[in-house]
């Protein structure tokens, strides 16, 4: 299995100028560097993280998937994208930051019930109230 995130590098570094955006995409990085130390653990095979720039929008780094919306009747291809591939070869793609955000915090609660080391990944106010809305399954078993 393989793990492509795909991240606006001008985003990241805050030069368009919206902070919630810039505050997700390094919760998104954040989690994605941790899965990649731990990959083992939940049988991922590669994990990739682009950073994209404008002269290479939407190119893939391994994944061959590129995900698009239309604006102002126009194409435009998504600069934050994660893309997962199965071991049959099938292809995942979220394209919402939230989904994205949601889906790298799932593989860090998997990894964290199998490693004795913590995982963890400080989160943003903002992705931490996407996350806990998530219900991830290590708020679940709190409840039980």
């Amino acid at each position: 299995m393989r793990l492509e995130l795909r991240v606006c590098q001008h985003c990241l570094d805050g030069d368009h100028g919206n902070e919630k955006r810039t505050a997700l995409l390094n919760d998104m990085v954040n989690c994605a560097e941790q899965i990649k130390k731990h990959k083992e653990v939940i049988d991922l095979d590669e994990v990739h993280i682009r950073r994209v720039k404008d002269d290479e929008p939407g190119k893939p780094a391994a994944l061959p998937v590129v995900s698009a919306t239309l604006q102002n009747d126009q194409v435009v291809l998504n600069d934050t994208q994660l893309v997962a591939e199965g071991q049959d070869g099938n292809m995942l793609l979220y394209a919402n930051p939230d989904d994205v955000l949601t889906v790298l915090a799932g593989n860090l609660d998997e990894i964290s019930k199998a490693v004795t080391e913590d995982v963890t990944v400080d989160l943003s106010p903002i992705g931490a109230e996407i996350v806990s809305e998530a219900d991830l399954g290590a708020n679940r078993e709190q409840e039980q």
